[in-house]
């Protein structure tokens, strides 16, 4: 063959690969496979579909299983970009430096292994990053607000995007760069709702931010079968096979509570109030108060800021049924007064308020108001009957609930042990909407980033307040009897008018204090 053939023969090639990204990578792209070692990257059907995406769309979001080889196309229409395209800025964006080293890995294994007529000579090579003397350029940077922020993007390549907790940020930062004709591929597993993944996706799915969704389940790849899938719920288990293989973003994440059961909550009892309350209807009522039965209001504070809420519960105590709810913005005082006024309609209710921080403004105006059934903590580090008895010893009392670093672990696990045996009725879809987001981050339980718990955390001292009383009743009303005995015969003494005990006819368990009239009542469970 004489050398003019062998040139036009290139060209041709050249041409081709240059029109069709997907001829390049099946006949000229070697990468290492985990089990063949060096291959032509021979691309599935659906590698082949996915490219012509990539190709052809600015914004793509791929909510993937593992195993697939997409992120493996992704870095060889990365290199076909950079060949074939001059001064293409290419940014791969990762949870850390490492794992989107990767992505740069997999595109300068390509590079080296093509034939010498394609590879375009390079002004840098590193762990990091590949430039071509053509301008064209691929780097990598873990996700931060400043990775996207000073440069010109022509692909945004994100990979594994819900793990990344500040990608919000830096996408915003990203948009200026991408605004003048940049791409954005967004690849993922699911890990959970709520996050930025999680939301792009469904904003996608419903046509609404130019995000065009790809979804790849385990069973597009041609030499998956059923066994194969089988054998994956043994070896991760069912709720992890769902994640890695099924692309079900509800079972995925480390949510506190097990999407599944959170799932039969809102099948089951998730319904609407029968009537909403208040100047800005946050004040859900799904049963009202019934005269026969005892009930507890429990209620957390705002701190004050944009994104935090005031947030009250009431609970039929002895069904451990949710039949009211409140979420909304007040002052402290208007909170208080608010709680006072709930309370005093629930027959009197037990009224629990966190006492953190700017909740002390809300008990002091309940107090204020002489409102007479008041939780009291006890400043003693275990739980008793007779520091339930104390609460006739103000020093040995605060009033509200104190969460510390002891109480927390106990009243998250009363929150999942409660749900688990479905031995709490939930009603509100705004409560049940935070336990989707409520998750384990650096072994904490709390709200995802963007997100907050504020209904979720007094549910729990519910659950916890209602469970000491439970299993402290019987001690309860043996103690309480013997201690009200004890302050009828202090009474028959002249020296000592401390109590005067109420009339037997009205409430065994009402008494005079000096501090006003104290029902006992609560101590009974």
């Amino acid at each position: 063959m004489s050398q003019p053939d062998i040139k036009q023969i290139v060209a041709q090639e050249y041409i081709k690969c240059a029109k069709d990204p997907a001829y390049f990578m099946k006949k000229y792209c070697y990468i290492q496979h985990p089990k063949r070692g060096r291959i032509l990257f021979n691309l599935y059907p659906f590698q082949e579909s996915v490219l012509h995406l990539f190709r052809d769309e600015n914004y793509i979001i791929t909510l993937k299983s593992r195993q697939l080889g997409i992120s493996t196309l992704a870095s060889a229409y990365a290199l076909w970009l950079m060949l074939f395209h001059k001064d293409k800025n290419i940014l791969a964006l990762a949870i850390t430096q490492a794992t989107a080293r990767n992505l740069v890995t997999k595109t300068i294994f390509m590079y080296e292994n093509l034939p010498k007529w394609l590879q375009l000579p390079f002004t840098e090579k590193n762990k990091l990053s590949l430039r071509l003397k053509n301008g064209s350029k691929i780097t990598a940077k873990s996700s931060n607000t400043d990775s996207a922020r000073s440069e010109a993007v022509s692909l945004l390549l994100i990979d594994e995007a819900a793990f990344i907790d500040n990608i919000e940020e830096t996408y915003t930062a990203a948009q200026q760069t991408l605004a003048t004709g940049g791409q954005c591929m967004a690849l993922s597993t699911p890990n959970g709702i709520a996050n930025w993944f999680h939301k792009t996706w469904v904003d996608a799915e419903a046509g609404e931010n130019g995000f065009i969704p790809v979804k790849l389940p385990w069973s597009v790849h041609p030499e998956r079968e059923q066994d194969w899938r089988d054998e994956q719920d043994k070896k991760l288990g069912v709720r992890a096979a769902a994640q890695e293989c099924d692309c079900d973003f509800l079972t995925s994440g480390d949510t506190v509570i097990e999407p599944e059961l959170l799932s039969f909550y809102e099948e089951t009892y998730i319904q609407e109030p029968i009537e909403k309350r208040g100047v800005d209807n946050n004040l859900w009522i799904w049963e009202g108060v019934d005269y026969q039965k005892s009930y507890m209001i429990i209620a957390d504070v705002s701190r004050g800021d944009s994104t935090d809420y005031s947030t009250f519960h009431i609970f039929d105590i002895e069904s451990c049924t949710q039949v009211g709810e409140y979420k909304g913005k007040l002052s402290p005082k208007e909170f208080g007064n608010v709680l006072v006024s709930i309370a005093t309609e629930y027959n009197d209710a037990l009224l629990v308020i966190e006492n953190a921080n700017i909740g002390w403004s809300t008990i002091e105006q309940v107090i204020s108001r002489e409102y007479k059934n008041l939780y009291y903590s006890s400043r003693s580090e275990t739980e008793t009957v007779e520091s339930y008895m104390a609460k006739f010893e103000r020093d040995k009392l605060v009033p509200g609930f104190t969460m510390s670093l002891r109480t927390r672990p106990l009243v998250i696990a009363k929150l999942t042990e409660y749900i688990r045996e479905k031995s709490v009725i939930i009603k509100s879809k705004r409560t049940m909407a935070e336990l989707r987001v409520f998750v384990w981050k650096n072994g904490k339980p709390q709200a995802q980033i963007g997100y907050n718990d504020d209904l979720v955390m007094p549910l729990a001292i519910a659950l916890y307040v209602r469970d000491t009383a439970v299993k402290m009743r019987q001690q309860g009303m043996d103690l309480s009897r013997a201690t009200m005995n004890s302050l009828v015969s202090l009474n028959q003494r002249e020296d000592t008018p401390v109590f005067n005990v109420a009339p037997m006819r009205n409430n065994p368990y009402l008494m005079k204090t000096s501090h006003g009239d104290e029902d006992l009542t609560w101590l009974l469970g």
